[in-house]
Formats: C-alpha cells, structure tokens, sequence
C-alpha cells in the first residue's frame, strides 16, 4: 500500500485517454470502466460519489462512461484533498480502418501534363489503382499532399476536375502534409507560422481545385514531427486529429509530434490519446506498408492482437513514390501490399470509415 504521504493520483485512467467499444462491455452508449488511484493507506476515497475499495496497493472503482467528455474527480474524505481528469469516449471509433497515403504530389503534376488527354482524373494510373481498392473493398482512402516537387506546385494544378472531385468525396480526401519532401523532418523545430504558412498554401489550392467536400479534420505531417507550436498551427487550421507513427524504446522514426517519451509510451499501447491543453488527438498508424514485404504485411498486423494492443481504428499507412517505375526504391508488388493490408482488415472484422468520423463526438 502507499505512504501515508502519497499523493492523490490517476494511475489510470489518465488524463486525456480515449475510450472506445474494445475497451470492455459497451452498452447503450455507455462503456463501464475500472478506475485505479493511488492515494495514502488510510485514505478513503470516491470516485465521483462512488466508494473506492482497496486492491493490490491501490484504490479501484467501476464508473460509467457515457457521452463524449467526462470528467473523474476523486476525493479523500480524510486529508480533504481533490483531483479530476478528463476523459473522452468515442461511440463510433472501434472496428474501423482507412487507407492513408502519405508524400502524394507526383500523381497531380501527370495529370496536369496530360489534362488534355485525361478524360477522368482516374485515368491517372496511380488515382486508377485507388478507384479499384474503394470498388473493390470500399476502402476510404486519404492523400496528403506536398505543395511542390521538381517542375510543379499545386498552384499549376488544373480546376477542370473539380467536380469529379467532389463526386468521389465521399471515399477520397485530400490534406496537408509538407510544402516538399526534402529535407527531412522539415517541421521538427518549426514555430507556429511557418507550419501556418504551408498549412495554409496547401489548403488554399486544394479548395481551388478540389474544393471543400474533399477536406477534413484529419492530416499526417511530413516525418510525423513537430513542436507544439506547429502541432497548434494545424490545430487552427482545422486539423485537430493528428496521425503518427509513437514509436518509442526501438530503433523507427519516431514520428510523435512533440510529445514526450511517457506519453508516446502510453499512445503506442492505446493507439489514441487526447491532448486536453492543445485540444489536438492524436492516433496511432497501424503499419508502414511499404516497410514491409508482401509476406510479412498480415503477419505484423495479426501481431499487435498477440501482443494485447489491438488498434481499435486501423490506419493503414503508405507513400506514394513506391508505386512509380522511375523512382529509385519502386515496389514492383506496391499493388499487392496495399490489397493485402485492406483484405487483412476486412477479414477480421474492420469497415472502411474516415478518420473524421471516427473521432466525432457525435
């Protein structure tokens, strides 16, 4: 048991976690939970109004989730003292996945060269290949963009399309994601107004071009890394859910934004977190396709059930170079990974749903 002096203290929940259907007995909207705090040996605490019991060293009590947010405060009716979190419950979070395409911009500069022979954006072969995957499976696919690369900005970029964009809106979106691909990490020290600016250069084409049904509260920034101040830029840009990879004790990127080593731990285990001081959530990429070979694509992702970690929204991660003949590092079976990664998800159990939704609070 604790000290006579230690503090009143969550030790789980903590603040910010987001609850969903895989996190216990979900009915009628409303999850059941067990609430563990640490607090002095004679200490007698509730947990908002529910008695708290003793159990190996801690204090425990079942509450009740319902409705977005909720707030925990727990009291000691001896010493006097108070805490509270906040926590989150999503209804519709759980069981869901999309495809997210990172470092697309090459697709757009082929079908700016050759607007005058693509009737349809999808005679692109790369945006061709991705109609297949959503008439296939129904896979919700998402694409954030660069602003540039040799030759082209998305300022070149032909409107003629727009309507055709706006047509395929309800299974393809567009976000932003670096003004290019070099140098690495671009926005690992940037302060709020040069990730504002680039933000804002993306977003403002993608509108033009695109126009708004294709946009949403949803983006991965290039390398995953930025400051809090940039995380924020993308946060008033509309961006309030934020996607990376929370590698942490290995050798990967680590792609975790600004946050620190405990709280990339933790993510990495809950694939969602909600950072209440920048009202920003962040989720947990479930693979790197192109990380891996075509063999070892469903073996990874049987593996994080395994290990006790099974993502509760599937966000299945690519980039967009390795489907091209000409870049250097092509994968000749790109094709192959990506419909092995949505077959894998179908087949146990997840439907193509956005990000966006998934989040909602509605």
């Amino acid at each position: 048991m604790h000290s006579p002096n230690t503090p009143l203290t969550f030790l789980s929940p903590i603040e910010g976690d987001v609850f969903h259907a895989f996190d216990g007995v979900f009915m009628d909207g409303k999850l059941e939970i067990t609430v563990k705090i640490a607090a002095a040996e004679d200490a007698e605490i509730a947990v908002n109004g529910v008695p708290a019991v003793h159990a190996d060293g801690h204090f425990e009590a079942k509450m009740r989730l319902e409705g977005y947010e909720n707030r925990l405060e727990a009291i000691d009716a001896v010493s006097g003292e108070k805490t509270a979190i906040r926590i989150f419950l999503l209804q519709n979070f759980a069981g869901h996945y999309r495809l997210s395409i990172d470092d697309n911009v090459w697709f757009l500069r082929d079908i700016q060269q050759n607007r005058d022979r693509y009737a349809s954006l999808f005679d692109n072969p790369y945006l061709g290949f991705l109609k297949e995957v959503n008439a296939e499976y129904g896979t919700k696919i998402h694409l954030n963009l660069f602003y540039q690369t040799d030759g082209f900005n998305l300022s070149d970029f032909t409107d003629q399309y727009k309507n055709e964009w706006k047509a395929n809106a309800d299974w393809l979106r567009l976000s932003f994601h670096a003004l290019q691909e070099f140098p690495d990490m671009p926005y690992v020290n940037a302060g709020y107004d040069e990730v504002k600016k680039d933000c804002d250069l993306i977003m403002n084409e993608i509108r033009r071009f695109a126009g708004e049904e294709v946009m949403h509260a949803v983006t991965t920034i290039h390398w995953g890394e930025a400051t809090a101040a940039g995380s924020r830029a993308m946060r008033d840009a509309g961006y309030a859910t934020q996607v990376g990879y929370f590698n942490v004790d290995d050798n990967l990127p680590s792609a975790s934004y600004y946050l620190t080593v405990p709280q990339r731990r933790h993510l990495k285990k809950r694939f969602v977190w909600r950072d209440t001081a920048e009202d920003i959530t962040f989720v947990r990429a479930s693979i790197v396709i192109d990380t891996k070979k075509l063999e070892d694509i469903k073996p990874h992702l049987d593996a994080h059930e395994k290990n006790g970690q099974k993502p509760p929204y599937l966000d299945l991660l690519v980039h967009e170079q390795y489907f091209y003949p000409f870049y250097f590092n092509y994968q000749p079976d790109f094709r192959d990974k990506i419909r092995a990664a949505v077959q894998w998800a179908g087949e146990n159990g997840y439907t193509p749903q956005f990000l966006t939704e998934s989040v909602s609070n509605a």
